[in-house]
C-alpha cells in the first residue's frame, strides 16, 4: 500500500502547481536572478579593444579558454564582468573544506560551532573568494595590457586600467555570489550550481548550430555529427540513470507495549545513492584544471616552462586526462565522506530503537554502512571518471568539434536539472500538506 506522501505525489498536477502560489513566486524570483545574469554577461570590461581581444580568444578557443567559456556562457568569449564566473568560489570551497579536514581549529569550529560555526566558515569562504578573483583578476589584466604585434588588447595601459579591471572582475564575482546566495534563500534549487547551469544551456543552441552548419558545408562528416548526437543521447540516458540509482538498506523497529496496545515493529529504508557527491567532483575538478591555464592562456609572453606546463595540461594531452581522472576520483571520496557520517547515523538509529536485520546496533552498524558506502563510491567515481574523461578523449582524438559538450556540462546539466525539479515536488508536496491540514481544522469546527 502506498503511503500517505506517495498518494499525495501521485495526484500532484498543474492544477495543484496553479494553487501553490509561494512557489510560483519562488520560480519567477530564480528566472529574474537568472536573466539578470545573462545580461551581465554581454556588459564588456571597460577599457579594452573588442577586436585585439577577439583576435586574442580565437587563437586560444580551441583550447582551455573554450572549455571555460561553455561554462561561463559566454562570458570570456565578450570578456564580459561576469567572465570570472563563480570558478574562484569553487575553489575557495575546495580549499576550505580540504582545511576544514586538517587544520584542527576549523574542524573544531565545523563539528562543534554549529549554525554560527557554518556561517564563519562560510564568511571565511568568501573572504579567500576575493583573494583568489583578484589574483586571477589581476593576472588577466597584465596579459591584457601586454604589447603583442605592436598593440595590446588594453586601450590604456596602465594602473588605472589594472585596477579598473581587477575591481570589475572581482565585483562581477562577488555579486554572482550574492545572486546565488539569493537564489537559494528565495528561489527554488542551488543558487550557484544554477548560475553554472545557466551559462551552460544558454551556450548549447549556439554550439550545436555552428555543429550542424559545419556539417552542411561538409567540414565536419555527417556520420560523425550523428554518431555525437547519439551519443548525447545516450550519456544523458546514462547519466539519469546513474543519479536515480541507490541501495536501500532495511531498517527494522522493534515492538514496544505502550499500555494494553503494541506500538512499532515497523520497517523503513535507508537509501544510500550510487553518486553520493553528485556533480561536486566534476565542477571541482574542473575548476582546479581551467583556471590556471585560463589565466596563463591570456599571457603571450611568459617563461618556457610555464607555456611548456600549460601546453601539458592542454584539454585531451595524456597529463590533463590522468589529472582529471585523479582529481574526480579524490573530491568523489572526499565529499561522499563529508556530506555522510556512518557513525553518526549509526549513533541515530540506535537511539530511535532502528537496527539492520543481523547486524547488532552501534559500532558493527557502523562499520556495515561504512563497507557498503565504500563500494557504492567506487561505482560512483568510476561512473564520474567514464562520464567526464571520456568525451574528453574522443574530442582530442575526432578534430573538427567546434564546440565543448562534455560529458561534464551534461553531468551538470542533468544533475542541476533533477535537483531543481526535486525541490519543486517537494514544495508541492508541502503545500498540499498544508492544503490538508486546513481542510481538517475546518471540518472539525463545523462539527
Amino acid at each position: 500500500m502506498a503511503s500517505a506522501a506517495e498518494q499525495l505525489a501521485q495526484n500532484m498536477n498543474f492544477g495543484a502547481f496553479a494553487q501553490a502560489k509561494e512557489l510560483q513566486k519562488r520560480i519567477l524570483f530564480t528566472l529574474l536572478v537568472l536573466v539578470i545574469y545573462r545580461i551581465g554577461t554581454f556588459v564588456p570590461v571597460p577599457g579594452i579593444d573588442p577586436s585585439q581581444f577577439a583576435l586574442a580568444f580565437q587563437q586560444q578557443s580551441q583550447g582551455v579558454l573554450g572549455m571555460f567559456n561553455m561554462m561561463s556562457g559566454g562570458a570570456v568569449e565578450r570578456m564580459a564582468i561576469f567572465a570570472l564566473n563563480v570558478m574562484p568560489y569553487i575553489s575557495a570551497s575546495i580549499i576550505m573544506q580540504l582545511m576544514s579536514a586538517t587544520v584542527p581549529s576549523l574542524e573544531r569550529l565545523k563539528k562543534d560551532g554549529g549554525e554560527a560555526g557554518r556561517k564563519q566558515i562560510n564568511q571565511y569562504t568568501r573572504y579567500l573568494t576575493v583573494v583568489l578573483a583578484g589574483a586571477q583578476a589581476f593576472a588577466i589584466a597584465i596579459g591584457m595590457q601586454t604589447v603583442t604585434d605592436g598593440a595590446s588588447i588594453a586601450i590604456n595601459p596602465g594602473p588605472f586600467f589594472l585596477i579598473t579591471t581587477v575591481t570589475t572582475l572581482v565585483g562581477g564575482t562577488m555579486f554572482l555570489l550574492w545572486l546565488g546566495e539569493q537564489i537559494t534563500a528565495r528561489g527554488v534549487g542551488n543558487g550557484v550550481s544554477l548560475i553554472i547551469f545557466a551559462g551552460i544551456v544558454a551556450e548549447l543552441p549556439r554550439a550545436l548550430v555552428n555543429a550542424l552548419q559545419q556539417g552542411a558545408s561538409g567540414a565536419i562528416p555527417g556520420g560523425v555529427i550523428i554518431a555525437m548526437l547519439i551519443g548525447i543521447i545516450v550519456v544523458l540516458a546514462f547519466v539519469v540513470f546513474m543519479e536515480r540509482s541507490q541501495r536501500r538498506l532495511l531498517i527494522q523497529y522493534p515492538k514496544r507495549q505502550v499500555g494494553n496496545r503494541m506500538m512499532g515493529g515497523e520497517s523503513s529504508f535507508l537509501p544510500l545513492k550510487l553518486n553520493t557527491a553528485g556533480v561536486i567532483p566534476a565542477i571541482f575538478a574542473s575548476s582546479l584544471l581551467l583556471l590556471p591555464a585560463t589565466v596563463a592562456g591570456f599571457s603571450t609572453t611568459g617563461p618556457e616552462w610555464v607555456t611548456t606546463i600549460v601546453a601539458l595540461l592542454g584539454p585531451g594531452q595524456p597529463l590533463f586526462l590522468a589529472f582529471y581522472a585523479s582529481l574526480i576520483i579524490f573530491f568523489t571520496f572526499f565529499y561522499t565522506s563529508l556530506v555522510f557520517n556512518p557513525e553518526e547515523t549509526a549513533d541515530n538509529l540506535k537511539k530511535y530503537g532502528g537496527f539492520l536485520p543481523g547486524i547488532r546496533p552501534g559500532k558493527r552498524t557502523a562499520e556495515y554502512l561504512d563497507y557498503v558506502l565504500s563500494r557504492l563510491t567506487v561505482i560512483g567515481a568510476a561512473y564520474l571518471t567514464i562520464v567526464c574523461v571520456f568525451p574528453e578523449f574522443l574530442k582530442a582524438q575526432v578534430s573538427g568539434i567546434p564546440f565543448y559538450i562534455g560529458g561534464t556540462s551534461l553531468l551538470i546539466v542533468v544533475s542541476v536539472t533533477l535537483d531543481t525539479v526535486g525541490q519543486i515536488q517537494s514544495h508541492l508536496l508541502a503545500h498540499q500538506y498544508e492544503g490538508l491540514i486546513k481542510k481538517t481544522k475546518l471540518k472539525g469546527r463545523k462539527r
